[in-house]
């Protein structure tokens, strides 16, 4: 996979949001506190991989909603200070991001089981993916996609402009699928935007419908490289991470302030909870992977490269990347 240079752009202008995530905590065998009760809005750069990169192979309606006018205007008083406003507005981009050209049903109802994994040629779940790359992963996301005419709902599997498979799934709820019922998962900057409750009993989730052998990968913004990036008197990360988020053209500028930076990944883009690897090791722990081999990765580096390269560069400066592999297999 290509890596994104890192420029000074000239003139930056603003881009994309990302769809809403789930808030309730779904029910399971993990005794937690109560997670929030109304699906946890997000929006802002957590989804610039969908409107930047990902989009680039989405089709022509996903790239106008990213490129065209009606973007610039949305973002015209884009006020990085103002987290409330950046939600609202960003709401709306989302409804443009979540077009697409057309809708096939390819089964009326979630695979089930692995037989019914197979059937479909899937071989693992990407989450808080409208559109995963990966050839035989299957996306999925709280919020769903539309054309004109039509829109996806829960239940169903569609393809999405005649290319990846898509449902549309609340993962503050059981999963649909059976146990054992698939080689790999995937969720990049996802479990930051739910309370810590829901992240648990979600991954309790996972390692239930993970084969032997099998892989859950998580990337989220990493607090150790935000706290190392305050008290850095260069400021070198957050100035890289200015300088991405500009070649990305997320917004305008960031204020160049080090109490706003560390500030902003815990309050923009609707994010709830901010990892370091002593914290996500902590509520896979919670999540019962106890007898998971729990291991600390690289950028697009993992047990199967297949997955490791559904990382994307734009998110690689500031991502921690830890995965999970079940007992019982070949790993």
């Amino acid at each position: 996979m290509a890596t994104i240079a890192e420029p000074e752009p000239a003139s930056p202008e603003p881009a994309s949001p990302e769809p809403a995530r789930p808030g309730p905590a779904a029910a399971g065998p993990v005794a937690v506190e109560p997670a929030a009760a109304e699906p946890v809005a997000v929006a802002g750069a957590a989804a610039v991989a969908r409107a930047g990169a990902d989009v680039a192979g989405a089709g022509p309606a996903a790239a106008a909603a990213v490129g065209g006018t009606a973007v610039g205007e949305l973002f015209t008083d884009w006020d990085w200070e103002d987290p409330a406003g950046l939600e609202a507005r960003t709401d709306a981009f989302t409804e443009n991001l979540a077009r697409c050209a057309s809708i096939d049903t390819v089964r009326p109802e979630v695979p089930h089981t692995h037989g019914d994994f197979q059937e479909l040629g899937v071989t693992g779940i990407e989450f808080a993916a409208f559109r995963t790359r990966h050839p035989h992963g299957l996306g999925t996301d709280l919020v769903g996609l539309h054309t004109d005419h039509e829109a996806t709902r829960p239940g169903p599997v569609y393809r999405i402009d005649g290319t990846g498979l898509f449902t549309q799934l609340d993962i503050g709820r059981p999963l649909p699928f059976a146990d054992r019922s698939v080689d790999w998962v995937y969720a990049e900057h996802l479990i930051e935007h739910v309370p810590l409750g829901t992240a648990v009993h979600w991954l309790a989730e996972v390692r239930r419908i993970l084969r032997p052998g099998g892989v859950l990968r998580l990337t989220t913004p990493d607090l150790a490289r935000y706290i190392d990036g305050y008290l850095d008197g260069s400021e070198q990360f957050f100035r890289r991470h200015r300088r991405r988020l500009r070649t990305m053209r997320v917004g305008p500028p960031m204020p160049e302030r080090r109490a706003f930076m560390l500030n902003q990944i815990f309050y923009h883009f609707g994010h709830r909870w901010i990892y370091d690897e002593a914290e996500l090791r902590h509520v896979l722990d919670r999540a019962g992977y106890h007898e998971f081999v729990i291991e600390r990765r690289e950028f697009q580096i993992g047990v199967r490269p297949d997955v490791a390269d559904l990382d994307t560069a734009f998110r690689k400066d500031e991502s921690i990347y830890l995965e999970a592999v079940a007992p019982g297999g070949p790993h």
